[in-house]
C-alpha cells in the first residue's frame, strides 16, 4: 500500500506541473497581457506604453523563466528605474524586495493580486476557507440524505417507494444549481417571505439565510440525487447476492441482514462517488456563490477571471488542481481499504 502511496503521489506532482503548466501559459497569451495593462494603466493609453509597461513589470520574459519564478526556482528580477538606474518592486502593495530574490510556490508566495492591491494570499485564503465552511454543511447535509434515499429504495426494488424516491432523485439531479437557485429563491423570498432584506444586506463580514443556507439548499439538492442513484444500484446488487440470501435462510431477520451484511458492501461504490463530489462543488461554488453573493472562493474565481487577475487566478487554478487530484487519491486508497478483494501489486 505504501509503494501504491507513493506512486500516486509522484503521478499527482507531474500532473500538477503539467496542469498548471499549460493553465500559465493560457492565462499569459497576449491578448490577456494587454488587458491587464490597461486595466493598470488607462483605456487611452497608447500601445507603446501598455508594451513598455509589461516590459517592465517582467510579463514579456521568456515564459519558462517566468513559469520557473512562479514555482519558485528562478529568482525574480526587480523593476530598473530608467532615470536613476535604481531597482524598485515590481508591486510597492506587497512588499516585495527590491532585489533578486526567490519568491514563488515553493516560499508560500503566490504573487500579488493587481485588481485587489494585496497579496494573492490575503484574498485566496480567507475565500478558500469560506467555501471550505460551506463544503462542510453541503456534504453533511447532501451525504446522509441521499445514503438514506438510496438505501431505502434499494431495499424495496420495484415498489412505490423505489419508483417516487427514483423519480426525485433523477429530477433533482437534472436540475442545474442557477435553477434550483432561483425556484429556491422565489419560494422563500416571494411566497414565504423568509428573506427580509437579507439579499440586499449580503456581505463578506455578514452571513446570512440568503447567501449561506440557500447555497447550501442549492447545492445539496443537486447533488443528493446522484449519490442516491448510485446507491440505490449498489445496494440492489447487493441484495441480490447468494449470502444475503444465505443470511435470510438462517433466519435472520430483515433489517439484521441489511445492517450486518448488505450495508457495508453495498457503501463501497457510494464511497468514490462521495468522495469526487468534492471537486464538482469547488466547481459548483462559481455559480452559487457568485449568484448568491457569498464571499469565498468560487466569488474570487470569478473576480479574478473578469479582472485579468493574473496571479490571483493561477492561485485559484492551482488550489482547484490540488483538490482534484488528491481527493482521487484518497478515493483510491479509501477504495482499496474498503473492498479486501482488491489486491495493490
Amino acid at each position: 500500500m505504501l509503494a501504491f502511496i507513493l506512486r500516486r503521489l509522484g503521478t499527482m506532482l507531474a500532473t500538477m506541473v503539467c496542469l498548471t503548466m499549460v493553465v500559465f501559459f493560457m492565462v499569459n497569451l497576449d491578448p490577456n497581457l494587454k488587458k491587464l495593462a490597461i486595466s493598470q494603466l488607462d483605456m487611452r493609453t497608447p500601445a507603446d506604453q501598455l508594451e513598455s509597461w509589461l516590459v517592465k513589470n517582467g510579463y514579456r520574459e521568456n515564459f519558462l523563466v517566468r513559469y520557473g519564478q512562479w514555482i519558485g526556482v528562478v529568482k525574480k528580477q526587480p523593476n530598473i528605474d530608467a532615470a536613476t538606474g535604481e531597482a524598485k518592486p515590481r508591486f510597492a502593495f506587497c512588499n516585495e524586495p527590491a532585489e533578486p530574490h526567490y519568491g514563488g510556490i515553493l516560499q508560500g508566495n503566490f504573487g500579488c493580486s493587481t485588481k485587489f492591491k494585496t497579496t494573492v494570499s490575503a484574498k485566496l485564503w480567507p475565500g478558500l476557507g469560506a467555501t471550505g465552511i460551506l463544503m462542510f454543511w453541503v456534504m453533511a447535509t447532501m451525504v446522509p440524505i441521499a445514503l438514506l434515499i438510496g438505501i431505502l429504495a434499494g431495499m424495496r426494488e420495484g415498489t412505490r417507494l423505489d419508483r417516487t424516491l427514483s423519480v426525485a432523485s433523477i429530477a433533482t439531479t437534472a436540475t442545474p444549481e442557477y435553477v434550483s437557485g432561483v425556484i429556491f429563491t422565489v419560494i422563500f423570498a416571494t411566497w414565504l417571505g423568509w428573506l427580509n432584506g437579507s439579499a440586499a444586506s449580503a456581505t463578506s463580514q455578514g452571513v446570512t439565510f440568503y447567501n449561506f443556507t440557500l447555497p447550501v439548499m442549492t447545492m445539496a439538492v443537486y447533488g443528493i440525487g446522484y449519490i442516491a442513484r448510485m446507491t440505490r444500484a449498489s445496494m440492489v446488487e447487493v441484495m441480490t447476492q447468494q449470502y444475503i440470501r444465505t443470511a435470510r435462510l438462517k433466519g435472520l431477520s430483515f433489517s439484521s441482514v441489511v445492517i450486518k451484511h448488505a450495508l457495508r458492501n453495498a457503501l463501497i461504490a457510494p464511497f468514490t462517488v462521495i468522495m469526487l463530489q468534492f471537486p464538482w462543488l469547488l466547481t459548483g461554488v462559481v455559480i452559487v456563490e457568485t449568484m448568491f453573493r457569498y464571499q469565498g472562493f468560487g466569488f474570487t474565481l470569478v473576480e479574478a477571471a473578469g479582472n485579468n487577475d493574473i496571479d490571483l487566478l493561477l492561485g485559484c487554478s492551482l488550489v482547484s488542481v490540488f483538490v482534484v487530484l488528491f481527493t482521487q487519491l484518497i478515493s483510491d486508497i479509501g477504495y482499496a481499504y474498503l473492498n479486501p478483494r482488491i489486491r495493490v501489486q
